[in-house]
């Protein structure tokens, strides 16, 4: 009889542009803040930046998971991508979720750069560890993400980001592409083949699947 593979059960992941208790820049009409820069406004040019900077601080930050020495540059970099690409914005998503996705490709081309993506990439789960009252669920959390973490880092790296992007970030298929600079069907196609090889590895790990199988106990 085969044993049945337990779910990989992994945090909702939050949209890019999502709030995470800092003050966002308020809220401008779209059509007539693009038409501005596009007149070359001073005053509109500003108003993006105070728009598109804290969106870019917070993309930068979840998708490198941990503090970093180049997130300065890296956001500064996606700044200047955003001024300079602006025009070819058309209207196609909400102003803030492509100014998100333009960062996450900007963070996606400097860790490929650096080889270190799938290192610096982690699970964003970082408020379940803070737990102090409960030591056996936190080593087991613990437990589980460093072994998938293992199995995603010897993984094809396209696939891995795709799961990444995706099930852990919240990017939907279209950003995805976007970011990884392929196509939407090529993106996909990622998506499900990552999905499956993992489940795959997790099915031939023993000491993994017994984790999240507690883990599904207890939740």
């Amino acid at each position: 009889m085969t044993t049945p593979v337990p779910k990989l059960r992994l945090l909702p992941g939050r949209r890019p542009d999502d709030g995470d208790g800092e003050d966002a820049a308020p809220r401008l009409d779209d059509t007539r803040l693009l038409a501005a820069i596009r007149a070359g406004d001073p005053h509109a040019a500003t108003a993006l930046y105070e728009r598109s900077r804290p969106i870019v601080d917070r993309t930068v930050r979840r998708l490198l998971g941990r503090p970093d020495q180049d997130q300065q540059d890296i956001s500064q970099q996606a700044m200047v991508e955003i001024v300079r690409s602006v025009d070819r914005y058309r209207g196609e998503c909400p102003l803030d979720g492509w100014i998100a996705t333009v960062a996450a490709h900007i963070v996606w081309k400097s860790l490929r750069r650096r080889k270190l993506e799938r290192r610096l990439l982690v699970l964003d789960s970082t408020h379940e560890m803070e737990a102090p009252e409960q030591p056996a669920r936190t080593a087991l959390l613990r437990s589980v993400i460093r072994r998938v973490k293992g199995h995603l880092e010897a993984m094809d790296e396209a696939r891995a980001w795709a799961f990444l992007l995706h099930d852990v970030h919240g990017y939907d298929v279209r950003e995805m592409a976007r970011i990884m600079e392929t196509s939407e069907a090529a993106a996909q196609s990622r998506l499900v083949r990552a999905r499956k090889e993992l489940h795959e590895r997790i099915a031939r790990d023993p000491e993994l699947a017994d984790a999240l199988t507690r883990r599904e106990d207890e939740s």
